[in-house]
Protein backbone atom coordinates (compact mmCIF):
# COMPACT_ATOMS: atom_id res chain seq x y z
CA UNK A 1 0.00 0.00 0.00
CA UNK A 2 2.95 2.11 0.36
CA UNK A 3 2.84 2.97 -3.12
CA UNK A 4 -0.41 4.05 -3.39
CA UNK A 5 0.66 6.69 -0.81
CA UNK A 6 4.08 7.66 -3.49
CA UNK A 7 1.23 7.90 -6.39
CA UNK A 8 -1.31 10.41 -4.56
CA UNK A 9 1.78 12.55 -3.50
CA UNK A 10 2.59 12.13 -6.87
CA UNK A 11 -0.68 13.37 -8.26
CA UNK A 12 -0.90 16.31 -5.84
CA UNK A 13 2.70 17.92 -7.12
CA UNK A 14 1.44 17.01 -10.80
CA UNK A 15 -1.88 18.93 -10.36
CA UNK A 16 0.00 22.05 -8.58
CA UNK A 17 2.04 22.57 -11.14
CA UNK A 18 -0.65 22.25 -13.78
CA UNK A 19 -1.88 25.14 -12.18
CA UNK A 20 1.34 26.96 -11.59
CA UNK A 21 1.99 26.30 -16.00
CA UNK A 22 -1.62 27.74 -16.30
CA UNK A 23 -1.04 30.94 -14.30
CA UNK A 24 2.31 31.10 -16.09
CA UNK A 25 0.71 31.27 -19.05
CA UNK A 26 -1.61 32.84 -18.46
CA UNK A 27 0.58 35.63 -17.33
CA UNK A 28 2.28 35.34 -20.73
CA UNK A 29 -0.38 36.09 -22.88
CA UNK A 30 -0.90 39.46 -21.40
CA UNK A 31 2.35 40.52 -21.48
CA UNK A 32 3.83 43.17 -24.06
CA UNK A 33 7.34 42.45 -26.44
CA UNK A 34 8.30 45.41 -29.00
CA UNK A 35 10.02 44.48 -31.61
CA UNK A 36 11.91 47.51 -33.56
CA UNK A 37 13.68 48.10 -36.95
CA UNK A 38 15.55 51.18 -38.63
CA UNK A 39 17.15 52.52 -35.70
CA UNK A 40 13.49 52.55 -33.99
CA UNK A 41 12.06 54.38 -36.40
CA UNK A 42 9.43 51.31 -36.62
CA UNK A 43 8.01 49.78 -33.51
CA UNK A 44 5.99 46.71 -33.01
CA UNK A 45 4.42 45.85 -30.24
CA UNK A 46 3.03 42.16 -29.44
CA UNK A 47 1.45 39.87 -27.11
CA UNK A 48 2.61 37.00 -25.72
CA UNK A 49 -0.51 35.25 -27.28
CA UNK A 50 1.18 36.32 -30.97
CA UNK A 51 -1.52 39.03 -31.43
CA UNK A 52 0.23 42.45 -32.55
CA UNK A 53 -0.82 45.14 -30.36
CA UNK A 54 0.52 48.44 -31.76
CA UNK A 55 2.80 49.12 -34.78
CA UNK A 56 4.46 52.57 -34.45
CA UNK A 57 6.10 54.26 -37.46
CA UNK A 58 8.19 57.30 -37.23
CA UNK A 59 6.88 59.79 -39.53
CA UNK A 60 10.24 60.29 -41.43
CA UNK A 61 10.32 56.65 -42.59
CA UNK A 62 6.90 57.25 -44.58
CA UNK A 63 8.56 57.47 -47.86
CA UNK A 64 6.31 57.04 -50.90
CA UNK A 65 8.66 56.41 -53.41
CA UNK A 66 9.97 53.42 -51.26
CA UNK A 67 7.32 51.64 -49.60
CA UNK A 68 9.11 48.38 -49.82
CA UNK A 69 11.64 49.67 -47.49
CA UNK A 70 8.73 50.39 -45.14
CA UNK A 71 7.41 46.73 -45.54
CA UNK A 72 10.91 45.18 -44.53
CA UNK A 73 11.17 47.63 -41.17
CA UNK A 74 7.54 46.33 -40.48
CA UNK A 75 8.44 42.99 -40.98
CA UNK A 76 11.94 43.45 -39.06
CA UNK A 77 10.29 44.78 -36.16
CA UNK A 78 7.56 42.10 -35.63
CA UNK A 79 9.59 39.40 -36.44
CA UNK A 80 12.00 40.30 -33.63
CA UNK A 81 8.83 40.92 -31.25
CA UNK A 82 7.51 37.65 -31.76
CA UNK A 83 10.75 36.01 -31.22
CA UNK A 84 11.22 37.50 -27.95
CA UNK A 85 7.83 36.11 -27.33
CA UNK A 86 9.05 32.21 -28.14
CA UNK A 87 12.10 33.01 -26.22
CA UNK A 88 10.48 34.43 -23.53
CA UNK A 89 7.71 31.40 -23.30
CA UNK A 90 10.22 28.51 -23.68
CA UNK A 91 12.15 30.32 -21.27
CA UNK A 92 9.36 30.20 -18.46
CA UNK A 93 7.74 26.84 -19.77
CA UNK A 94 11.01 24.88 -19.46
CA UNK A 95 11.02 25.67 -16.02
CA UNK A 96 7.84 23.21 -15.47
CA UNK A 97 8.90 21.04 -18.34
CA UNK A 98 12.43 20.52 -18.25
CA UNK A 99 12.88 16.33 -18.02
CA UNK A 100 9.85 15.98 -19.14
CA UNK A 101 9.33 14.33 -22.83
CA UNK A 102 5.40 15.42 -23.75
CA UNK A 103 4.31 15.85 -27.20
CA UNK A 104 2.69 18.38 -28.42
CA UNK A 105 3.34 20.57 -25.03
CA UNK A 106 5.27 23.09 -26.48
Amino acid sequence: MRGMGNMQGMMKKMQKMQKEMAKAQEELEVTLFEGTAGGGVVKVTVAGNKMVQSVVLDEDVVDPEDIEMLQDLILTATNEALKKVETQTAETMGKYTSGMNIPGLM
